[in-house]
């Protein structure tokens, strides 16, 4: 949670959970656990989301991931967001996908760079649920259109 406002509660996280069982029912995708194989150990999640806030990007579809710190630097999170853009664009047929987060998040940008999302500073905002004295405010936006995946999937 090192890029969010705050630590999420008991009861925060008992919302998040409803909310993304509700975002299933409604558009038959969502954020998945994502567990190692060999174990079965859970280390964070990944998946599609529709965020609600206005920007000039929105409506949009998201692929975002959040892991364990003991999870960092191990890949998983730049395998898991490539599982999730082929399952938006070839099974749920999305013809766009993007992901954000704080600018100051390096590890996350680095995992939109990975997985051959594109970033153009002109699309940057300030998230409209942050204060605007908040250091979290200002955020970077990255894309992918569906024919750019199928242009690196034909490699």
């Amino acid at each position: 949670m090192e890029y969010f406002p705050s630590v999420m509660t008991e009861a925060d996280t008992a919302g998040m959970m409803a909310r993304i069982e509700g975002h299933f029912e409604e558009h038959d995708f969502g954020l998945w656990a994502v567990e190692i194989g060999v174990s079965g150990e859970f280390v964070g999640f990944t998946g599609l989301s529709t965020p609600n806030f206005e920007a000039s990007f929105m409506p949009a579809v998201e692929v975002g991931w959040r892991f364990g710190k003991d999870y960092w630097g191990h890949g998983y999170a730049t395998e898991a967001a490539r599982a999730v853009l082929g399952f938006g664009f070839e099974q749920v047929g999305l013809d766009e996908i993007v992901s954000f987060t704080a600018s100051a998040n390096v590890r996350s940008t680095k995992v939109m760079d990975r997985i051959g999302m594109t970033h153009d500073a002109s699309d940057d905002f300030d998230h409209p649920s942050l204060e605007s004295d908040s250091p979290l405010r200002r955020h970077v936006l990255y894309r992918m259109a569906a024919t750019a995946w199928a242009e690196l999937n034909r490699r």
